[in-house]
C-alpha cells in the first residue's frame, strides 16, 4: 500500500506518524474535511489490499496500517529539486550541505557498487523492515505531504533525509560485507538508494 493509493480513497496524502520502527502508520484529517462519517472512510481504507488495519481515534483522524511500507517506493520520483545553495566547505557534519551531497553521493555510489558484485535485480519491499530502512521509509513517506503544500520547507526535510540514510548505509548495507553473498535484501536496499538519490541533490561524487 502506497501515500499515493490512500489518497485516491481519503481525497488528500495521509500524514506518517512515528517512528516506523515498528508499525508503519499514518493519520488522515480526509473524514473530518470531506464530511464523511470517519466509520464509513475507515471501512472503504480498510478494503485497500495492503493496509493492516484502521482505527477511528475520537476527534475524527483516521489511523491507517501499512503491511509493507517499502511498498511507497513505487511512487517515489525524480524531484529535481534546486540546491539550496549550502557551502562546499566545510566537509563536516555541521554543515547541512556535505550531509546532503555526502548523501546523495552514497546513494549513487551503492548502486555502482551493486552492480559490479552482482547484487541481483528485483525487488521485495517487504525486506526492508531493519529500523534503519524504515527510518528512511519513514522521511520518505512525508514526500506526497510535502509536495501538496504552500511551505513544504524542503532544505531541513533534505538534511532529515539524508542524515537518516547515512544511518542505513552504515548499519544496514546495501551490498555485502565481508564473504556474504549478495542477495534479496541486498537488491531492495539498493531500491531505496536509487530513492534517496532521487530526491537528494548533490554530485554523484565527493
Amino acid at each position: 500500500m502506497t501515500p499515493g493509493r490512500l489518497a485516491g480513497v481519503l481525497g488528500e496524502p495521509p500524514a506518517p506518524e512515528g517512528t516506523w520502527e515498528r508499525e508503519a502508520a499514518y493519520v488522515s484529517a480526509a473524514a473530518l474535511r470531506r464530511r464523511v462519517p470517519p466509520a464509513e472512510l475507515a471501512e472503504r481504507v480498510r478494503s485497500l489490499p495492503g493496509v493492516a488495519g484502521v482505527s477511528v481515534r475520537p476527534n475524527g483522524f483516521l489511523r491507517i496500517v501499512v503491511a509493507v511500507p517499502g511498498a511507497l517506493l513505487e511512487e517515489v520520483a525524480p524531484l529535481g529539486l534546486p540546491d539550496p545553495g549550502w557551502p562546499d566547505f566545510p566537509r563536516t557534519w555541521d554543515n547541512p550541505g556535505f550531509v546532503v551531497r555526502y548523501g546523495h553521493a552514497r546513494a549513487v555510489a551503492v548502486r555502482r557498487w551493486a552492480r559490479d558484485l552482482g547484487v541481483p535485480g528485483g525487488f521485495r519491499p517487504e525486506l526492508l523492515d531493519d529500523p534503519r530502512d524504515r527510518g528512511v521509509l519513514r522521511v520518505l513517506a512525508e514526500l506526497p505531504g510535502r509536495l501538496a503544500s504552500r511551505d513544504p520547507g524542503w532544505e531541513a526535510y533534505l538534511v532529515r533525509l539524508a542524515l537518516a540514510y547515512h544511518d542505513a548505509h552504515e548499519h544496514a548495507p546495501a551490498v555485502p560485507v565481508g564473504d556474504a553473498e549478495p542477495g534479496a535484501v541486498h537488491a531492495a536496499r539498493v531500491r531505496l538508494a536509487r530513492a534517496v538519490q532521487d530526491v537528494l541533490v548533490g554530485p554523484d561524487r565527493l
